[in-house]
């Protein structure tokens, strides 16, 4: 069994342990360490953002770096499995094997409500589609006398009303009155019908019921229409909100006697 002769020898075995267990830490924290976990050293994060996920993945792998996807949303103007978000964020330092967490554009757009445009103005549709991630699509003016106004909405050619579900992103095309109308039809020819008959008719064709006079001494039945201005001659064309007056047999009600 070792037995120190002196002191001083004493001294020396104890420094000389005290350079060996400094050696040894200086060794592990300043020459192990770094070298295993690659101690400043560093890798830049490369721009991912807008690429598919399949090129992504493959480019972060030859840098030795991994991917998450921690959220997903839907945008109709970019390709299904693009990269919308990441982070951190391009150029950034960091140690290899980190986690790039990354946002993904879906393939399959969700289902939402069609919202209400019918009887707005199309300023007022166009700043609600937008809303609802929704994009405008044919504008088609159609007889009716509410100008400017959205009467119907269509998806893929189909009529949708409001509260339907369908794709978030669709285009929606509408029908928008253009006041009285541009386009033109033969006038109806309502004589011979009952007179409540003929205004049925006439509005249903987006005209309107102008002056009613009564005419005596007809040998057609009471309420039956005489004649009418525009006449329904051959050639003859109306606008839808224009006026029709009617010639009816019988006298004139008097009102609150029926």
């Amino acid at each position: 069994m070792f037995k120190a002769k002196s002191f001083v020898s004493v001294l020396v075995h104890l420094s000389l342990m005290a350079v060996i267990v400094a050696a040894l830490v200086v060794g592990f924290f300043y020459v192990y360490l770094p070298s295993a976990t690659n101690h400043g050293e560093s890798i830049s994060v490369p721009r991912i953002e807008g690429m598919q996920l399949a090129d992504a993945e493959e480019l972060l792998e030859a840098q030795n770096l991994r991917y998450f996807i921690n959220d997903s949303s839907y945008h109709s103007d970019k390709k299904p499995y693009a990269i919308l978000t990441q982070d951190p964020s391009p150029d950034a330092k960091v140690k290899e094997n980190r986690k790039i967490y990354i946002s993904v554009n879906m393939k399959n757009p969700p289902m939402i409500k069609m919202p209400k445009l019918i009887d707005g103005s199309v300023k007022n549709a166009e700043l609600i589609l937008k809303s609802y991630d929704l994009r405008k699509g044919t504008i088609t003016m159609v007889p009716d006398l509410q100008q400017n106004a959205v009467l119907k909405q269509f998806v893929n050619g189909k009529e949708v009303k409001p509260g339907e579900q369908i794709p978030k992103g669709s285009v929606v095309d509408l029908h928008v009155g253009d006041g009285l109308g541009n386009t033109e039809f033969e006038v109806p020819d309502v004589v011979g019908m009952p007179v409540d008959e003929a205004s049925v008719l006439l509005v249903g064709q987006g005209l309107q019921i102008g002056n009613i006079i009564h005419v005596q001494g007809s040998t057609e039945p009471d309420g039956t229409v005489l004649k009418q201005r525009p006449y329904a001659e051959v050639g003859a064309t109306i606008r839808v909100g224009e006026l029709v007056d009617l010639w009816v047999s019988g006298e004139e009600p008097i009102q609150g006697i029926e």
